[in-house]
């Protein structure tokens, strides 16, 4: 066991964690944050990304003990209050899903995706995607949930 202290969704915790506790793990078990989804167990399907200092992140991937000292959000901690995220209104207002649980992931990645280019092409944003996997959608509608937020999420 070690003490580790890292800000969640803008607040400073510290807390004890075994050295193999993975970063998802942590973030469900210990903060309660389950809208971080354990899809897979393999970091195939991108359920479980958060954004680490932030880099979009699977968080199956990585050890909770590996990030004193970092900035982690998850998809509780981007909405503004009451106010949605430009991308998770997108994602409402597009019919971006079906099921929800790839949403969170597929959310997060979505905006470090319009972070780094708003100008996405439907092809840009599949690819940018491609570590996401949605049984239910056939992706159409997420495409068109990117490529609405990208023009809200202002610059």
């Amino acid at each position: 066991m070690r003490t580790i202290t890292m800000k969640v969704n803008g607040v400073s915790t510290s807390h004890d964690v075994s050295d193999n506790t993975l970063l998802v793990s942590f973030l469900r078990e210990t903060m309660g944050l389950t809208g971080t989804h354990i899809g897979c167990d393999t970091s195939q399907c991108g359920a479980c990304v958060v954004h680490v200092n932030g880099k979009s992140t699977k968080s199956c991937t990585i050890l909770a003990a590996q990030l004193e000292g970092a900035e982690v959000t998850t998809i509780e901690g981007i909405a503004n209050g009451d106010e949605l995220h430009p991308m998770q209104q997108a994602f409402h207002e597009n019919h971006g899903l079906q099921c929800g649980f790839c949403t969170p992931g597929m959310v997060m990645s979505a905006i470090e995706l319009v972070e780094k280019n708003k100008n996405l092409s439907e092809r840009q944003i599949r690819e940018g995607l491609e570590g996401n996997i949605c049984r239910c959608t056939g992706y159409h509608n997420i495409v068109k949930s990117v490529q609405d937020a990208a023009g809200k999420m202002g610059g």
